[in-house]
């Protein structure tokens, strides 16, 4: 049995923020870098698109997880470049504390494999 869209979106929805937030961890990044990263490290199984993404980046500012900075360069449009602030980085561990015991829950009970 292959998995739903709404069983993808779920997970997806669940693990976001400490997506954005581990990227965030290693240095500033803009949204369409932080979306690529996204795509590319879960080797296509996770994707994010402005639609879903921006407004996520916008609700996690608000909340002062990540803080926001327009950046210009010379012939490029400018770029909101984001950071992870103190609060996102107490978040950050939460949410891995918590996705770390639910995955070793999934191990222990459905004999699954952590890769």
């Amino acid at each position: 049995m292959g998995r739903t869209r709404q069983t993808d979106a779920a997970l997806k929805k669940g693990s976001a923020e400490m997506l954005v937030l581990s990227l965030l961890e290693e240095r500033a990044r803009h949204g369409y870098e932080i979306a690529k990263l996204i795509e590319e490290r879960s080797g296509g199984i996770l994707t994010f698109h402005a639609a879903s993404l921006y407004p996520l980046l916008y609700r996690m500012e608000g909340r002062r997880l990540i803080k926001g900075r327009w950046v210009e360069r010379a012939g490029q449009r400018r770029k909101r470049h984001y950071s992870i602030t103190p609060a996102g980085r107490q978040v950050l561990a939460d949410k891995r504390s918590g996705w770390s015991a639910f995955i070793g829950a999934l191990v222990r009970v459905a004999g699954l494999r952590h890769a």
